[in-house]
């Protein structure tokens, strides 16, 4: 009860507040402009290993989302509330399957079955102007954010606050005291870092190569970041710092240009940079430097709009005491894959592998709103675990382009084949990682 106890209040302040619409309205036109939408989605993922010794593994999962989010009332205020459940349907088989990761517990843990209340939140906005937002919630930052690749998303239990004083300047702030991993029923006090089964908690698909925490490890207290965006003439700017409590401390900066030259084809550049810093962090002395360029090419043809793009990123080396020799800690995305960096493949990136540095060719292709291709190439070259490269192709079938009542349908079949690499795969083999999505959007 004490892990709900945040969002419970949270929702009886927000009845206490409905309480009084009827005096500036009918109920009936409030949960008339009030909206009710969500997702059916199944996922059914498969692990090929070349090592022989390895079995292969598979996984199917179903899911439902379903979120209720009130029409303003009292000059701006919201309730929302989103109810999460998965189910395996028993075709698993838990019981008789080999130990993580020959089975794909990455999806939704060793159980059959999901539920949990993902969001609970109350929010007041002035549209254009202001949003604070406070409750459970889904977040969506560069380093913390819902990593919504598997069959439910993560979300946060916090104070969110947007300000927009001027045209597309955005000012941001958090303070978030913990989550809800994408395979956890509950919210925790910890984060990636922390092992399965801490405080009860069914926290897979996360960790670090270089050291994690131990279950006799404290809890964390969360996080506070404070961010900007800004937009101008074809230029977009953000600046991030996070305070990762008895992690790390991060500043982040992101900043890209298009050249929209009217002709169909847009070229653009970019670049990133990453510096961390905590020499008392749980994980010992962190000390990290990273950076990113990239520069491609936005075109418009008589199939679709696409984009092709080539990334190389780096992580410096650190001598001494550093964690990881100047590895990234990232707490909300290590393990998953999610985080900002230009060239993380879908399997994992240099926040995953460390220092070195990789390069990435991409390319996105709409083919009439009927498909969505994506491939690409990366390779990278990193001290700890040497060098490997990813392929990637991706693959969208979107129906209600061409039948209205099969709106909101898309079938998604992901495929990456990792190759190289020392201690990244099983035996030192090829892995084949194929991810078949089904959504449906109501």
């Amino acid at each position: 009860m004490k892990k709900n106890r945040f969002a419970l209040s949270t929702i009886a302040m927000a009845l206490a507040l409905t309480g009084t619409v009827a005096q500036a309205e009918t109920l009936s036109q409030f949960f008339a402009a009030s909206k009710i939408d969500g997702q059916i989605r199944s996922d059914y993922f498969s692990r090929l290993f070349g090592d022989p010794n390895v079995p292969n593994a598979n996984f199917f999962g179903l899911a439902g989302i379903l979120n209720i989010k009130t029409a303003p009332f009292l000059g701006g205020f919201g309730v929302g509330v989103s109810f999460y459940t998965a189910n395996d349907l028993g075709a698993n088989n838990l019981n008789d399957a080999p130990v993580y990761p020959y089975t794909d517990l990455t999806l939704m843990g060793p159980r059959q079955t999901i539920n949990a209340l993902g969001q609970a939140y109350l929010q007041y906005a002035i549209p254009k102007t202001l949003l604070v937002r406070a409750g459970d919630q889904i977040i969506n930052t560069p380093w913390m954010n819902n990593s919504d690749s598997r069959i439910l998303p993560a979300t946060y239990q916090g104070v969110f606050a947007k300000v927009s004083p001027i045209k597309n300047l955005n000012l941001y702030g958090m303070r978030i005291f913990s989550w809800k991993s994408r395979t956890s029923a509950n919210y925790y006090k910890d984060n990636l870092y922390y092992p399965v089964s801490f405080s009860g908690d069914n926290l897979y698909g996360g960790g670090s190569a270089f050291g994690n925490v131990t279950l006799a490890a404290p809890q964390t207290s969360g996080a506070l970041a404070f961010g900007s965006s800004y937009a101008l003439m074809g230029a977009k700017v953000q600046l991030w710092y996070y305070d990762f409590y008895q992690f790390a401390n991060m500043f982040y900066g992101d900043a890209n240009y298009t050249l929209k030259t009217g002709t169909g084809f847009n070229p653009f550049v970019g670049g990133q940079f990453v510096r961390e810093y905590d020499s008392q962090s749980l994980l010992g002395n962190v000390n990290a430097t990273a950076y990113g360029l990239i520069g491609g090419v936005h075109y418009q043809t008589g199939i679709g709009a696409g984009t092709l793009s080539f990334a190389y990123n780096a992580i410096n080396q650190q001598g001494g005491s550093a964690y990881g020799h100047g590895a990234l800690v990232s707490p909300y995305t290590v393990g998953y894959a999610t985080d900002p960096l230009y060239t993380t493949s879908m399997i994992r990136g240099l926040v995953e592998m460390g220092p070195g540095n990789g390069w990435k060719v991409k390319v996105a292709q709409h083919f009439n709103k009927e498909f969505l291709l994506l491939a690409a190439f990366a390779e990278y070259h990193t001290y700890h675990f040497g060098n490997s490269n990813d392929a990637y192709l991706d693959l969208t079938y979107f129906p209600g382009a061409n039948f209205k009542d099969l709106k909101g349908l898309s079938i998604r079949d992901r495929v990456e084949i990792s190759n190289g690499g020392i201690g990244l795969n099983p035996g030192n083999q090829s892995f084949i990682y194929n991810r078949v999505m089904l959504t449906y959007m109501f």
